[in-house]
């Protein structure tokens, strides 16, 4: 496709990922109470079991308003993540072969469960991650967590793992536009693996191996796993090809 075609295609995905994001904050705006009540547990729980003054705060007039709309386009996120993980393929799929389309159609599929299940480990680290941090209040103290400095903290925690799971489907799809080799992949596994425990550390900012751990290595076997199926692609493009040159010098003589 011309540079012009690839930018109005461009355009038009990310306009409809948009849209469906727009939606699924309306989901989360409506659903906003019990939502909440699901988030700030964490919180709630460990005031209980410690005794201590650990809350919640809503500082200022807006500040309540502020955090409805974030919890909204939070979880519209996740709820549409179906909706904008297809239009991010649909992107890529011009350049694609009918073949191709339809080989990959799998790990199309396997985007969202990849997605929610890194986002779903990011959650039940959340709340070992508020203990550990919130432990440091001198006795005595209280501890009123600003109520948007707590949600970009779960946020982050909870969307940077999804994004973190879709790395083998961002892989294979480069792979099968010929952008990546599988085996440039496989020469990169060194610097894969420190990346993907670098990523565990930001992401799970706890400070104990533990949780770094169980964050980086599903990544790090989702990228083998994808250099797996790239070096696949590799070699059947090899065969057809090697079958093709083998045909045409066939037909010359």
């Amino acid at each position: 496709m011309p540079l012009r075609e690839h930018l109005l295609e461009l355009r038009k995905r990310v306009g409809l990922a948009v849209v469906g994001l727009l939606l699924g904050a309306v989901v989360g705006w409506v659903l906003y109470p019990p939502i909440f009540e699901i988030l700030q547990a964490p919180v709630v729980d460990l005031n209980e079991a410690r005794g201590d003054l650990i809350a919640l705060n809503f500082s200022g007039v807006l500040s309540a308003f502020d955090m409805r709309l974030k919890v909204a386009f939070f979880v519209g996120v996740i709820v549409s993540s179906p909706w904008w993980v297809y239009q991010l393929w649909a992107f890529v799929t011009p350049g694609l072969t009918h073949r191709e389309r339809l080989t990959t159609v799998g790990f199309v599929t396997a985007a969202v469960p990849l997605f929610l299940a890194g986002a779903f480990l990011a959650w039940t680290l959340l709340p070992k991650a508020v203990a550990l941090l919130t432990g440091f209040t001198p006795e005595g103290s209280a501890n009123l967590i600003t109520a948007q400095e707590y949600l970009t903290f779960v946020m982050r925690m909870v969307l940077a793992s999804g994004v973190g799971f879709l790395l083998p489907v961002v892989m294979v799809g480069l792979t099968m536009v010929g952008a990546v080799e599988g085996r440039t992949w496989l020469r990169g596994w060194r610097v894969a693996v420190l990346l993907a425990f670098v990523f565990g550390a930001v992401a799970t900012p706890t400070g104990d191996a533990v949780s770094m751990l169980v964050l980086a290595v599903p990544i790090v076997g989702l990228y083998f796993a994808a250099v797996g199926v790239a070096l696949l692609r590799d070699r059947r493009v090899a065969r057809r090809e090697a079958a093709q040159d083998a045909a045409d010098a066939g037909t010359e003589v």
